[in-house]
């Protein structure tokens, strides 16, 4: 199975093996949304992978 390279870059993995991802929905049309809602979206999440999607997006892990 070929890796998504893509998506594997904007991850990231701590020392512990959390898997760290931006949250949703923070690109564009912000305009009408609060400050502290567009703050929010700014910080990561940890997100949890099953051991075929983390073999596809993290190989090396």
């Amino acid at each position: 199975m070929k890796t998504n390279k893509a998506y594997t870059k904007r991850l990231k993995v701590t020392k512990k093996g959390k898997i760290l991802a931006r949250k949703k929905g923070g690109n564009h049309y912000n305009a009408k949304e609060s400050r502290g809602t567009q703050l929010k979206r700014r910080r990561k999440v940890e997100i949890v992978l099953t051991n075929k999607n983390r073999r596809r997006f993290l190989p090396n892990t």
